[in-house]
């Protein structure tokens, strides 16, 4: 990744050249993921698509070659779902480094059932946190073989509400949809910054950051046919809502700085400027339930039970 000046303000829609690197987007057909290949794109870098839908992944690529003349973009399949998958998706990278991961994909529902993995696990936790757990474990080498990878993770603002039960992380016992989704966030990000932990320990040159895109709308966000299409309706109807939430593509911003910033640094947070919901990207404190470490290192090793794998930072 090219060098900025730490004595220059981060520009948001000129972000620095990074030819050369290759950078892995999970989740990167839709939503913010979109966004975060589609900026990453415009920097000369090789930008992957991680996604479990071929199609959709394709039509993302198509959408990005149209907007970034030249991008190197390309898809492979990846489903978090399915833990046994992920040694496979790895591998098919097919590259002898890997400079950032940024760990975006994620499901989200909203309808009471609790509704499971083909590994038993509940489909958010396993998906959001457990997959993104075991592909850091298959992708470590590739990260460690890069001068200085980075390891970025986006969580929620939904998750700075919910605390972990780590005696009920799968909501077997009490599940609400809303709350699920928020503590699977939590899960992750907290992953984020006890990985950063460990790669301390260890002397690694890869780092972790830990990313959030504050509050994002699909009504707030520009159109990207096929990909994503806002009428003129929705714009309208969303237009107060401006001052204090943000479309999708600003939610990219700090996911962006993490992968490209030479001055950020493992172990911080990152979100929107104003009140974590809006604005250019920059280093928030962490929250006060993020700084516990004993229910981080207990949420790894319960992970690492789960997935089978131990993620071992070189």
């Amino acid at each position: 990744m090219s060098p900025t000046s730490s004595n220059l303000p981060w520009d948001v829609r000129r972000s620095p050249r990074a030819d050369g690197s290759v950078f892995l987007v999970t989740g990167g057909n839709a939503g913010i993921g979109y966004f975060v290949a589609e900026q990453l794109s415009a920097t000369g870098a090789t930008v992957v698509l991680g996604s479990r839908n071929p199609a959709k992944a394709e039509v993302a690529t198509a959408s990005i070659r149209t907007r970034v003349p030249g991008a190197r973009v390309r898809a492979v399949r990846l489903d978090l779902a399915d833990l046994s998958s992920l040694r496979t998706a790895a591998e098919s990278l097919d590259v002898e480094s890997l400079d950032a991961v940024v760990h975006n994909a994620g499901v989200a529902l909203d309808d009471p059932p609790r509704r499971e993995t083909g590994d038993g696990h509940e489909l958010m936790f396993g998906t959001n946190h457990l997959g993104h757990f075991a592909l850091t474990h298959w992708l470590m080498p590739l990260l460690s073989a890069a001068p200085e990878a980075r390891v970025v993770t986006v969580g929620s603002f939904a998750a700075k509400s919910e605390r972990l039960d780590l005696d009920d992380l799968q909501s077997s016992k009490d599940y609400r949809p809303k709350r699920a989704y928020g503590r699977s966030k939590l899960a992750q990000m907290h992953f984020g910054l006890e990985l950063d932990r460990r790669l301390r320990a260890v002397g690694s040159t890869v780092a972790s950051v830990v990313v959030h895109p504050g509050g994002a709308l699909d009504s707030l966000t520009p159109s990207r046919p096929p990909v994503h299409v806002r009428t003129a309706g929705a714009r309208l109807r969303a237009a107060p809502a401006a001052f204090l939430i943000q479309g999708k593509h600003a939610g990219a911003w700090p996911a962006v700085r993490a992968v490209l910033d030479p001055t950020v640094r493992g172990g911080q947070l990152w979100g929107p400027r104003v009140f974590g919901l809006r604005g250019k990207p920059r280093c928030e404190p962490a929250w006060k339930h993020l700084t516990d470490t004993s229910a981080a290192a207990r949420l790894w090793d319960a992970s690492r039970d789960l997935t089978g794998v131990d993620l071992c930072p070189r």
